[in-house]
C-alpha cells in the first residue's frame, strides 16, 4: 500500500479524451448532484418526449426505468436512443434499467364480464375454459395447482380478494372466500404461501432481454423471483452485458435473501408486490432488513413504490410520502424510485424535483451520517476494503473534498460506497459502460475519461477531475485510490493524498 500526499500543478494540457468531448458537447455539464441517494423514475406515457426526458434529467433523475410490461420494441427504441442523446449532450453518464414483466398469473374470463362473490361462499377454480360465474372460475395455470395443499391462501386482484383452499387436485381447487369483493376478467392471482414450480423469466422476457440487451441495457430487473436458482438462471442468460438487479416482491425469496444477494448485482424493495403477499405491518421491518442486508454486502439496493403515490395527480406530496422518501433514505438505501408518478402522473418533473429535495433535505441533517456511521459495515479482510476503509477515514481526518477512486470494473467505487462516507466519491474509469452501471451507486459522481498509466498522471487526472467537475476547489485535497498495475480489475492497493492548486 502506498499513502502519499502531494500538490498538484496548477497547468495543464488537456488529454484528447477531454478535448474530444468539448467538441462534441452543445450542452455546457451537468453539476454534480448534491445527494447521496440516486433517482430511479419510471418512463411511460406522461415522460416519454424528448423534452420531457431532458425535464426529467435536469430535475435530477439518475437512472432511468424502462417497464417491459408496457410498450412495444420499438418505443423502448426510441427511449434508449433519446436518453443516450441527452447523455452525450450533458456529458453525464445516464443509467438505463430495463425491467422485465416475469410471469403474470392472472385468472381467465367471466360470462357477465364480472362477478361479485361474498365472505364465507364456496367458490372453486379450475383449469376448464369454460367463462366463469359466481361459484367458479377458470385459471389457465396448471402449476399453481401443482402447488397448492389444503389451508393455502389464493389472493386474488392484488389482495382484495382471499380464497382459503379446502380441497384441490392437478387440476382444480375448491375454496371458502375468507374475504369478498368484485372480480372481473383477467384479475391477478398470488400465492404468497408457496413456491411455485415456475421459472422467473418466460418466452416474452426472453425476446426483451434480447433487445435490451442490444441496445445497451445497463441493468436488467428480474421479477418473480422466488429462490436463488432464478437468479442463477437471470445471470446465465445475461452474463457480463449488463448488471443484475433482482426484485424482491416474494415472500419466499426473502427466506433465502442472503443466498439471493450473493448472486445478485444489486436488489429492489419492491413494496407493492411485498405489500400483497404479506402484511402490510411486516414491509417496513422487511425493507429494513433489506437495506442492511445489502449494505453488509456493497450491493446497490432501490426502495420502490408508491414513495409519492398522491402525485400522481396532484402537484405536492402528502407529508407521509415525503416522511416515507426521507425513511429510505435515513437508512442508507442507494436508490428511490418513481413508477406511475412519472410513466402516467400529471406531473412527473415536479415529482422527481420533489424526492430530489427531500434527499437533500435529509443529508443537509447532522444526524444523517451519523445515523449511517452508527451503521458501518466492519470492512472485510481484503485489500480493496482495507484500502477503501482506510480512504473514508482519512477523508473524514483531514476534510478531503472527496474520495477519487479509479475503477475498471466498479468494485472499487462499490467497496468505497459500502463506507458511506460524507465526502462524495468521484468515480473514475475508462469504461463507458462502467459510469453508466455506477449512475445507481450511492454517493458516486462518475466520469468516463482515459485510463491511468503511471502515478503522476493518476495524480494529475484525479485532481483535474475534481476540481472540473466542481466537487474540489483550490486549496482543497482530495483522497485517492487506485490499483497497481493499473486497469487491473480488483487491484485496489495505493491510498494517496493531493492538493488542489489552481
Amino acid at each position: 500500500m502506498s499513502t502519499i500526499s502531494e500538490r498538484s500543478s496548477s497547468t495543464r494540457t488537456p488529454d484528447p479524451s477531454e478535448r474530444a468531448r468539448g467538441r462534441n458537447r452543445p450542452h455546457p455539464p451537468v453539476g454534480r448532484r448534491r445527494r447521496s441517494a440516486k433517482i430511479v423514475a419510471t418512463l411511460g406515457p406522461a415522460s416519454s418526449s424528448p423534452e420531457r426526458l431532458r425535464a426529467l434529467f435536469e430535475a435530477g433523475v439518475d437512472v432511468f426505468r424502462l417497464n417491459f410490461s408496457h410498450g412495444t420494441h420499438d418505443q423502448h427504441r426510441q427511449l434508449f436512443h433519446e436518453i443516450r442523446r441527452i447523455e452525450a449532450d450533458t456529458g453525464r453518464p445516464i443509467g438505463i434499467l430495463a425491467d422485465l414483466q416475469g410471469p403474470k398469473l392472472r385468472l381467465g374470463n367471466f360470462a357477465d364480464g364480472r362477478v361479485e362473490i361474498t365472505a364465507g361462499a364456496a367458490f372453486r377454480v379450475d383449469l376448464d375454459p369454460t367463462e366463469g360465474d359466481a361459484g367458479r372460475a377458470p385459471l389457465p395455470h396448471p402449476e399453481i395447482f401443482a402447488a397448492l395443499s389444503p389451508g393455502i391462501d389464493l389472493l386474488l386482484d392484488d389482495g382484495k380478494v382471499r380464497l382459503r383452499v379446502i380441497e384441490c387436485g392437478t387440476d382444480f381447487a375448491d375454496t371458502e372466500v375468507v374475504v369478498g369483493g368484485v372480480l372481473s376478467n383477467h384479475k391477478g392471482v398470488n400465492v404468497p404461501q408457496v413456491v411455485l414450480p415456475i421459472s422467473a423469466v418466460t418466452e416474452k422476457d426472453r425476446a426483451d432481454l434480447s433487445f435490451a440487451l442490444n441496445e445497451g441495457a445497463d441493468w436488467i430487473a428480474l421479477s418473480f423471483v422466488q429462490r436463488p436458482d432464478d437468479v442463477a438462471e437471470g445471470r446465465k442468460l445475461i452474463g457480463n452485458r449488463a448488471g443484475l438487479l433482482v426484485k424482491l416482491e416474494k415472500p419466499a425469496a426473502i427466506g433465502r435473501l442472503d443466498e439471493i444477494i450473493e448472486l445478485a448485482d444489486a436488489l429492489m424493495v419492491a413494496r407493492g408486490d411485498l405489500g400483497v403477499e404479506m402484511p402490510p405491518e411486516d414491509v417496513p421491518s422487511v425493507q429494513k432488513q433489506i437495506i442492511h442486508a445489502c449494505r453488509l454486502a456493497g450491493k446497490p439496493v432501490i426502495v420502490a413504490t408508491q414513495m409519492l403515490e398522491s402525485m400522481i395527480a396532484a402537484p405536492t406530496p402528502t407529508r407521509a410520502e415525503a416522511s416515507d422518501v426521507a425513511t429510505a433514505v435515513y437508512e442508507g438505501a442507494d436508490g428511490v424510485m418513481l413508477s406511475a408518478e412519472t410513466a402516467v402522473g400529471q406531473y412527473p418533473v415536479e415529482a422527481v424535483a420533489m424526492m430530489d429535495r427531500i434527499a437533500r433535505r435529509v443529508q443537509q441533517d447532522p444526524l444523517y451520517f451519523a445515523t449511517l456511521d452508527a451503521g458501518r459495515m466492519p470492512p472485510e479482510h481484503t485489500n480493496p476494503d482495507a484500502i477503501s476503509a482506510a480512504a473514508c477515514q482519512v477523508a473524514a481526518t483531514i476534510g478531503a473534498a472527496a474520495i477519487v477512486s479509479f475503477t475498471s470494473s466498479g468494485a472499487t467505487a462499490l467497496r468505497a460506497a459500502r463506507e458511506r462516507p460524507a465526502a462524495p466519491i468521484l468515480a473514475l474509469t475508462p469504461n463507458l459502460s462502467t459510469a453508466r452501471r455506477l449512475a445507481l451507486l450511492w454517493g458516486a459522481h462518475c466520469v468516463h475519461q482515459a485510463d491511468i498509466h503511471n502515478f503522476n498522471d493518476m495524480v494529475q487526472k484525479a485532481v483535474r477531475a475534481a476540481y472540473r467537475e466542481e466537487i474540489a476547489g483550490s486549496g482543497q485535497r482530495v483522497v485517492i485510490t487506485a490499483g497497481v498495475p493499473f486497469g487491473t480489475p480488483g487491484s485496489t492497493n495505493v491510498l494517496r493524498i493531493a492538493w488542489i492548486d489552481r
